[in-house]
């Protein structure tokens, strides 16, 4: 595929493509292509759609970004990918993760929401990043170890090296192991178990990450996130 190609049919937020562009053609991201293509045409089930795939991205412009919160991959039931981490479509229930931290976010700030869609989270400045991007239908991690994770590495360094005064948010190990090139000097990194009803009650209640984030926002002159939906 040529680079004129490459530009036409990466549909990304300019800020993030003029950034991210070059990394379409690195071998990793040739290879991870053929992967999927050659995964539909065995007939597999991707989620998201591929026109949800950079969702995080374009909802949350380079510039914009105040706080990362990094997952691992996609929900893989039908309707629950869009794109962004944790969150789900409009109208759709929030699966048991997402119900833990609306637990959480009562319990700190005293704010109750019901929506699972995060949207309004990410147009404010809170990039939803999963370390994968995309997922097959009833596989959990179907896709990990094909290239998005060298993908979403890329996106940290950019905000670790480009930006100051981020809040990154790591719910545990696998958000953790990938956060670790974060610079704690430049940025805040909160670190706590997953909210998955698996591991919640060992440390994530309680955690505060959401008065932590805009307690450090705030200190450093920046606006605070509504976390109110």
């Amino acid at each position: 595929m040529t680079q004129l190609n490459i530009e036409e049919r990466i549909q990304m937020e300019p800020q993030w493509k003029q950034r991210l562009l070059s990394e379409f053609e690195q071998p990793y991201m040739v290879q991870l292509r053929e992967f999927l293509l050659q995964r539909k045409e065995q007939g597999a089930t991707l989620f998201p759609p591929a026109s949800e795939w950079f969702n995080a991205f374009n909802h949350t412009p380079f510039e914009q970004v105040k706080v990362v919160i990094i997952g691992q991959d996609p929900y893989h039931g039908p309707g629950q990918a869009h794109g962004l981490c944790f969150s789900v479509p409009a109208g759709v229930p929030p699966p048991p993760s997402l119900r833990n931290i609306y637990k959480e976010l009562a319990t700190d700030l005293n704010i109750h929401n019901q929506s699972g869609t995060l949207t309004p989270w990410a147009d404010q400045g809170v990039l939803l990043l999963n370390a994968v991007l995309t997922v097959e239908a009833g596989q959990a991690a179907a896709h990990q170890g094909k290239g998005w994770e060298s993908f979403t590495d890329r996106v940290i360094d950019h905000l670790n090296r480009e930006r100051e005064h981020l809040v990154f948010i790591l719910w545990g190990g696998y958000a953790q192991k990938k956060g670790a090139r974060i610079d704690t000097h430049r940025h805040r990194v909160i670190r706590s178990p997953h909210p998955s009803p698996l591991s919640a009650h060992r440390g994530f209640f309680g955690s505060h990450p959401f008065s932590q984030t805009n307690h450090y926002l705030t200190e450093n002159k920046i606006a605070p996130i509504e976390w109110q939906l």
